[in-house]
């Protein structure tokens, strides 16, 4: 049976494996990874908009992996609508790259969970194989967050590099085009940073659980026994 210590140390790394399980189930499922104003520039110059009067011209989208919605401004007002990523849109942005998004996170999905279990067997039990113990806890947790982190890079990647905000703004826009004026991400995407952390976190606690501390002894006084305290 592993110490206490031990078995808190697994117990808490546990709780956070089923956090960022929770964490990353969230992100995918919600529509603000990234948002952002966007200018509606054929309108600007079809009146010569000056800086006061471009405000009506600005509007705002959002958009996660799957779906998203954006404020069209033009001059007659704002108009609302929303849109799905899949199955038409993938077509006009970077489908490999949005599609590795996707599938890295769903793998670290996958590991999350079983880094909970592992870190749940390393709290119950010392397991009698290397890879099942404290080795096989750490694998699984850097897997899960090497994943995160790739999903992330890649989604930055597909903003930054291949213009991602822009194309989506300007899909099935076939008068107006619109540029974007200012892009931020998101609590969604932060929330995948997180989820990343934790993982680094349950491996600095599982590297702990591996160090030996000290024993704390305590001396025992010494009995001399004289000749006078046995006549005693």
């Amino acid at each position: 049976m592993p110490g206490c210590f031990k078995k808190t140390l697994f117990a808490l790394a546990s709780l956070i494996s089923f956090v960022s399980f929770i964490l990353i189930v969230v992100a995918m499922g919600t529509p603000k990874w990234m948002t952002g104003k966007i200018l509606c520039k054929t309108g600007a110059d079809l009146v010569n908009a000056t800086d006061p009067e471009l405000v009506k011209f600005i509007g705002e989208i959002y958009y996660g992996l799957f779906r998203g919605g954006k404020i069209r401004q033009c001059g007659l007002g704002g108009r609302r609508s929303k849109f799905s990523i899949f199955p038409h849109m993938v077509k006009k942005l970077n489908t490999g790259l949005h599609v590795m998004i996707i599938m890295f996170l769903c793998v670290a999905i996958f590991f999350s969970l079983v880094s909970l279990g592992f870190c749940i067997l390393n709290a119950i039990k010392v397991p009698y194989r290397a890879i099942n113990g404290p080795a096989g806890a750490c694998l699984w947790n850097f897997l899960a967050g090497g994943f995160v982190v790739l999903a992330v890079t890649s989604f930055m990647a597909a903003v930054k590099l291949h213009h991602l905000t822009e194309r989506i703004a300007n899909f099935r826009e076939n008068v107006f085009r619109f540029i974007i004026l200012e892009e931020r991400f998101e609590d969604c995407f932060w929330i995948c940073v997180a989820s990343a952390t934790a993982h680094a976190v349950n491996l600095l606690l599982i590297a702990i659980s591996g160090i030996h501390f000290p024993k704390i002894k305590t001396k025992t006084e010494e009995v001399n026994v004289t000749a006078e305290d046995i006549m005693y």
